[in-house]
C-alpha cells in the first residue's frame, strides 16, 4: 500500500484492493443523494445568487464533477452500507471511522440516517453545527447542522485530555472552494489531532481536504476520489500546503 497519495477510482473497488486492518482512521463525508429528494431544494436548476452562499448551494443544486447524487434511496443506502463495510474491515483493532452525513425531508418527513449505520458498531454521534444556512422549503427551519458517526472498533481510545471536546463542535462551512461540498479543514484536524492514527483514509477525499490536514499534521493519508476534476484539484492543494511549509522552514531559518 501506498501513502500520501490521491487514488483516481471507484472507492469500494480501490478498497477493496486494500488489507484488512491496515488503516488506523477514516475520515469522509460521501455524497448525501441530495437531489434524490421530495422536498424540492435539490433539483437541477440554477441560482443566480450574488452572494458567496447562494453561489455555493448553487454548486451544490448543479451537482458533482462526475456523479449526479440522485440515485434511488434503496440504491443508495446498499452502496453506503457497503461503503462502511469496507471502511470497517480497513481498520485496525483501535481503530476508528468518523463518517459525516444529513439529515433530510423526504416525502414531508424527517429521513436520518438510520437505515445506512443501523448495525455498525456507532459509538457516539457528534454534531457539526454550522454557522448559518440556506433553506428555500417553508415547511421547516433552516438546517444548521450534519452529524458525524463515530463507528469505530472496540480498542479506540482518544489521547489523553482529547476527550474535553463536547459533542457539538461548531465549524464554519469552507465558501472558497470550488467542490460543492467541502470539509472544514479545522473540523478534520480537530479529528485527527484527538488520535494516535498515522495512517488516514477518506475514500470520498473530494477537494482533498482530508489530505491537508494530514499533511499539516504530518500523519500519512491515502485519498480515493471517483473525479478526475476533484483528483486534480486535491493534489493541487496538497502540494500548495507542502509548499507552503518548505516556505515556513526557510523564512524561520
Amino acid at each position: 500500500m501506498e501513502y500520501n497519495k490521491i487514488i483516481c477510482g471507484d472507492c469500494i473497488d480501490v478498497m477493496r484492493s486494500f488489507s484488512d486492518e491496515s488503516i488506523d482512521l477514516v475520515i469522509t463525508s460521501p455524497p448525501y443523494n441530495l437531489r434524490n429528494s421530495t422536498s424540492g431544494n435539490f433539483k437541477k436548476g440554477s441560482n443566480n445568487g450574488t452572494n458567496r452562499k447562494l453561489n455555493f448551494v448553487s454548486n451544490l443544486v448543479n451537482g458533482y464533477d462526475t456523479y449526479d447524487d440522485n440515485l434511488p434511496h434503496e440504491v443508495y443506502v446498499r452502496w453506503q452500507r457497503e461503503c462502511l463495510r469496507e471502511m470497517l474491515r480497513l481498520i485496525k483493532p483501535d481503530g476508528a471511522i468518523f463518517y459525516n452525513h444529513k439529515w433530510r425531508v423526504q416525502s414531508g418527513l424527517m429521513q436520518d440516517r438510520q437505515d445506512i449505520v443501523n448495525g455498525f458498531p456507532v459509538r457516539q454521534i457528534i454534531i457539526w453545527r454550522r454557522a448559518g444556512g440556506v433553506n428555500f422549503n417553508d415547511g421547516y427551519f433552516v438546517p444548521t447542522y450534519e452529524v458525524i458517526y463515530l463507528i469505530c472498533k472496540p480498542q479506540f481510545k482518544l489521547l489523553p485530555t482529547m476527550n474535553r471536546y463536547g459533542d457539538v463542535w461548531t465549524f464554519t462551512q469552507e465558501l472558497n472552494n470550488k467542490h460543492p461540498a467541502p470539509f472544514p479543514v479545522n473540523l478534520v484536524k480537530r479529528i485527527i489531532s484527538s488520535t494516535a492514527a498515522e495512517i488516514i483514509l477518506d475514500p470520498f477525499i473530494g477537494s482533498g481536504t482530508t489530505a491537508v490536514a494530514a499533511v499539516q499534521l504530518k500523519r500519512k493519508y491515502i485519498g480515493i476520489e471517483i473525479s478526475e476534476t476533484y483528483c486534480k484539484m486535491a493534489n493541487e492543494r496538497i502540494e500548495q500546503v507542502k509548499n507552503s511549509f518548505i516556505y515556513s522552514t526557510i523564512v524561520e531559518v
